[in-house]
């Protein structure tokens, strides 16, 4: 008998493009059906009601943070589901970039490893609004 080969995770260039490609593909159509229902939500409450253009009303303070729109969400509001889906719309080419580094970290090629945290980091610093 052998002794048994010590097998490495692997994944080819092939396979991670195909993974990203799925992650992308379901987190657009997530987000889509996510401001879909919630146009649908808010229509059906507002929809026959006259806008008025006379003053400008900006969001409402509970959904000026992740909290508020998660709570809207989850409380089925319609505003809340919009901004729901959008937040899942830019999240995605963020989860990608950190799916990204996995695969990377997966296939031991530390220079794209420590480029792709270094994209993150800046994509986190930007989405921060510059803060930290």
């Amino acid at each position: 008998m052998t002794a048994p080969e010590n097998k490495k995770f692997s994944w080819t260039d092939r396979q991670i493009g195909r993974i990203i490609g799925h992650l992308l593909w379901a987190g657009v159509l997530t987000a889509a059906l996510m401001v879909l229902a919630g146009g649908m939500v808010y229509l059906a409450k507002y929809g026959r009601t006259a806008a008025s253009y006379k003053a400008f009303r900006g969001e409402p303070a509970q959904l000026r943070s992740v909290g508020g729109i998660v709570r809207d969400a989850v409380s089925r509001r319609g505003k809340g589901l919009i901004e729901l889906g959008l937040l899942l719309l830019i999240s995605t080419p963020v989860a990608r970039v950190a799916f990204s580094i996995l695969a990377f970290a997966l296939q031991r090629d530390l220079l794209y490893v420590l480029v792709t945290i270094f994209v993150l980091s800046v994509l986190a610093f930007s989405l921060s609004g510059g803060h930290f």
